[in-house]
């Protein structure tokens, strides 16, 4: 029965193909609690009403568990604090980066969908994951790396 099971986890795997998902890195939990330590003097000291200052760090914390760019075989999603976006690879017309490396992703109408969490040295990740749809401009990777259905496993061999 166990066998049947993992046959069944990598044969959804291979389906499912490359995937990357792109967030803040949980380390900021740590600046998010000395935020909080910092702000219980004040929340809990002599002036009466100041408990509405922890609303910051469990607004930061939110902020970093919902923002993330997930790319995989389909598409891209986005979610951010407030809000979520499907974007396929057959409406991306093609990337854009800003002036501090942030990537955005150009739609066929022109309109750009900022990409959360990604920056310039996550392209090869994005060529690979949307399987050569997305150019990789910085060289690294190999017309064989792109390949669609080619698991680790056999990059070994």
């Amino acid at each position: 029965m166990r066998a049947v099971h993992h046959f069944r986890v990598a044969e959804k795997e291979q389906d499912e193909g490359r995937k990357a998902v792109f967030r803040i890195p949980r380390t900021s939990f740590m600046a998010i609690a000395l935020l909080t330590i910092c702000v219980t003097p004040v929340a809990l000291g002599d002036i009466p009403y100041l408990q509405w200052l922890y609303i910051f760090p469990v607004a930061l914390a939110v902020f970093v568990i919902r923002t993330r760019t997930v790319a995989t075989r389909e598409g891209l999603a986005t979610r951010t604090m407030f809000g979520h976006r499907d974007v396929p690879w057959s409406a991306l017309k093609g990337l854009a980066i800003t002036k501090k490396s942030r990537v955005q992703a150009v739609l066929k109408d022109d309109t750009k969908v900022p990409l959360p969490t990604v920056r310039t040295r996550h392209l090869p990740v994005l060529s690979l994951v949307s399987e050569g749809l997305v150019a990789d401009p910085s060289g690294l990777l190999d017309a064989d790396d792109i390949k669609p259905g080619r698991s680790e496993a056999s990059a070994s061999e």
